[in-house]
Parts: structure tokens; sequence; C-alpha cells
């Protein structure tokens, strides 16, 4: 585990105003925290702030959006970078999953506050309140056309909305407990589901149907993801022929991050397991890179890289603290992770 470096505030806030500041740590595994503060004494002539650091810290490159922060002591260094905007008023509480539509123009977001809103990416207005679930929503989605909306709640049921008209146009039942993540295949016919009840699910949308269950695990799906597999990888075989109403689901593995420590690869057409990696700890999400290349994140957080066509050992283990990973994205060349902290 690599040195970590934090601003523990709001540094954008702190530093916005004349002699603001913001705290420092650097954590390092078996090492006392080494802790300081960043001072903001005032701006230079083209508007950038002066940032001058405490002991044991370096300022580097500041811009007006971002500060290049060093620990010489632990060899480490890192760019903080402030929000272009904030949304302050779409939720009331913490906000547990949220989704940007393909064009860029619709946001989705699910809250502990209970709800679950529409609103514009470009600033924050609140455009529709989709109201249906019992209990709270824990994953919402948009459709690749950006006009419809998945979601999977507490009370086990998985629904599409109208984006705009804030519809339920379809509900589906099947889960005995809670649905905890969703995938959509290709463009939207056929949707995925995982559950607190074990199962992942493949659903028919056209026929509001259940086509069948992918993976009986035995403990709870914390989260899903579905791609296109490596041509090498062994998929298996159907144990009947699919239904007709699948569709894209052939050449596809679906990932699993299970509660019990394992991370499971499934041929999404056969139903056949492909790989079981054990981890450190219960994995909470996943996500692709590549064809070849995954990411999944745990409870203790851990990031875990593996090439799928041979799971024994991790390309790579990333921690930077021991907060939960809670989601993963693939970004550029690289991916962002979120944490509990």
């Amino acid at each position: 585990m690599a040195a970590a470096l934090r601003i523990q505030s709001d540094w954008s806030r702190a530093l916005s105003r004349d002699e603001g500041e913001a705290w420092l740590s650097c954590r390092s595994p078996g090492k006392p925290t080494l802790y300081g503060r960043v001072t903001r004494r005032g701006l230079s002539s083209d508007g950038v702030p002066d940032i001058a650091a405490s002991e044991g810290f370096v300022v580097g490159e500041v811009t007006k959006k971002s500060i290049l922060i060093s620990c010489p002591h632990e060899n480490v260094s890192t760019k903080f970078l402030a929000p272009y905007t904030s949304f302050c008023r779409i939720h009331q509480k913490s906000i547990t999953c949220l989704d940007i539509s393909s064009g860029g123009g619709l946001g989705v977001s699910t809250s502990t506050d209970g709800t679950m809103k529409i609103w514009q990416a470009a600033n924050g207005e609140i455009r529709r309140l989709l109201e249906g679930h019992v209990y709270d929503v824990n994953c919402c989605r948009f459709f690749p056309s950006g006009l419809v909306v998945l979601s999977g709640g507490m009370d086990a049921q998985l629904k599409i909305w109208s984006a705009e008209d804030a519809s339920c146009v379809v509900t589906f039942k099947g889960h005995k407990g809670g649905i905890l993540d969703t995938a959509i295949v290709d463009r939207g016919r056929n949707v995925l589901s995982c559950s607190r009840d074990g199962t992942a699910r493949l659903w028919d949308c056209g026929k509001s149907a259940c086509l069948g269950v992918v993976a009986d695990c035995g403990t709870p799906l914390n989260g899903i993801a579905v791609g296109t597999a490596d041509n090498s990888l062994i998929l298996g075989t159907p144990e009947k022929p699919p239904s007709e109403r699948e569709v894209g689901t052939e050449g596809k593995i679906l990932l699993l991050a299970r509660e019990d420590k394992k991370l499971q690869g499934v041929g999404l057409q056969s139903r056949q397991p492909v790989f079981l990696f054990v981890g450190s700890d219960a994995f909470n999400c996943c996500t692709f890179l590549s064809s070849t290349y995954i990411l999944a994140g745990t409870q203790d957080g851990n990031i875990y890289q593996l090439d799928v066509r041979n799971t024994n050992a991790p390309i790579q283990v990333i921690q930077r603290s021991g907060a939960p990973v809670l989601s993963l994205l693939p970004y550029r060349d690289g991916f962002i992770a979120s944490q509990g902290n």
C-alpha cells in the first residue's frame, strides 16, 4: 500500500477567500500519520491563488482549479481538483447512486432521503421526481437512448421509467431481496439485476418477464457488470437453446461482486461459471477496463486489477486507504474510484 496524501476539508471553499486554510494528512502503512496545512496568502496578478504549505509538505503547480502537493518524506504527491460546479439542492441527504445520460444533458440520482430525481446536468435544475418504489432506491441508470431510466430498490422491484414524463412503464418482480445493482445489455432490450437474495437475473423489457437466473450464489450480490469477453475465453455452452427474446447475450461475460469475498465471472448466455477469484473482503463493485482487464473494489479498500484470461493472481492491488470502495468507472487510460471516506 502506497502512502496516501489527503486534504481533510473542502479545500476549494477553504482557499477561496483571503487567508483561507485547509488541513493536510499523509498516511503510510505502519508509520505515524503526518499532518500539516495549506494556507492561501492572496492572489497573484493573473488571479491564481498564492498557496503555501506547512513544514513537511511542498506546494507545486497551482491553478484556479487544482493544487499539486507533495510530501517529500514519503515520496508521494497528489493533484487535488476542485469541482467545476456543485449542485446542493437536488437532494437533502447522501447520494447513493447517479448516472448521466449518453448525451450529457440529464442526470438521475437516488438518495438516502428516499427520492429519485432527474435533473439538468448543466445547472442542476430538477426536471422529474420518480415515485413508485417502496423503501430505499439503491441504483439507477439511463438506457443508451437517454430517454429511459432503470432503477432497483429495497422493495425487490426493478422499474423502467420515462425520463420525459416520469411515468413507470414497466415493473419487474421476481427477486426475494433488495436489488443492489443493474446492468443494461447492448441497447437495452434485455437488462440485468442482482440482489441481496444472491441471484443475478436477466429480464426481457418488451415482455416484462424474467428470462432466467444467470447465477445463484447463495450470498448477497453487491454489484454486477457486463462486457464483451476476450475471444480466447471459454464461456461454456447453454444447457438449452436460449430464448429468442435474449438479445446481445452471446459472447458476453457477467461479473458478480459477491459479499462472501469472491469475484465471479459467468457466461451470460451459457449461465456457466468462467472464473472465481477470492479477495480480502466483500466485493462491492466491479467494472470492465477492456475485454481483457477488469477492476473490482472491496469493503476494506482494495482495488484489484485482473486479467480475465488468468485470474489466479491479480495484475495489481491498489489501496489508498482502508475505506470501502463503493464504485468504479473507467476513464480515459485509467479509472475513477469512489470510497466511503
